[in-house]
């Protein structure tokens, strides 16, 4: 069983969802390399022009969830699942469908009445997906892929999360990301939207 280290601000799994790995796993280092390439497979096809340029609304439960499941369906059987138990982070799981459909309902108006640049829309986005916390893990990579898929879909201004640094490994940007996120608990989006650009 793999030995887990959880740094600030990653949700820790119960023993329930550790035994819902999907391949053999031996060290965290294997654990974060598969779902790592799992995720860049997610990133390829949701980036795909066919995706993109489709007429398809993003902002609907069924693809959310299924971009979940491409980022890690190959490793946790509860992929592009809601969550069933609370975690350290999160509105309690039985409220998760709830806020998730107001948060879908403000976007859609957040869009249709131009409330934000796309590239804030896509910041605001992510932040309120990783407060509700959908999934057992992975939501804030999730979440800042989504918010990427937004940019490109509607064009906003690209965003790189601190400069592109791997957030799981830069301590010092992690950091930054987790004290704007705390921010944005107080009702101020402005430093996570200056680290999402930046």
């Amino acid at each position: 069983m793999v030995q887990y280290h959880y740094i600030e601000g990653q949700t820790p799994l119960d023993e329930e969802e550790k035994e819902h790995l999907i391949p053999t796993v031996l060290t965290r280092e294997d654990l974060d390399r598969l779902e790592q390439e799992n995720i860049l497979e997610a990133r390829r096809w949701v980036m795909r022009k066919s995706v993109l340029a489709s007429k398809q609304d993003i902002f609907t439960e069924k693809f959310i969830l299924d971009l979940h499941r491409r980022m890690y369906g190959r490793v946790w059987k509860w992929a592009g699942q809601y969550r069933k138990s609370n975690k350290n982070i999160g509105v309690d799981y039985s409220l998760v469908r709830t806020e998730f459909r107001k948060l879908l309902d403000d976007a859609a108006y957040w869009l249709e009445h131009n409330t934000y640049s796309i590239a804030e829309l896509a910041v605001i986005f992510h932040y309120r997906l990783v407060k509700i916390h959908l999934f057992q893990n992975g939501n804030g990579r999730h979440a800042r892929l989504f918010a990427d898929v937004i940019v490109a879909k509607y064009g906003g201004e690209k965003l790189t999360w601190g400069g592109g640094a791997d957030l799981t490994a830069s301590e010092g940007v992690r950091k930054r990301y987790i004290a704007a996120l705390h921010e944005a608990d107080a009702g101020s989006y402005d430093s996570l939207i200056l680290f999402a650009k930046s």
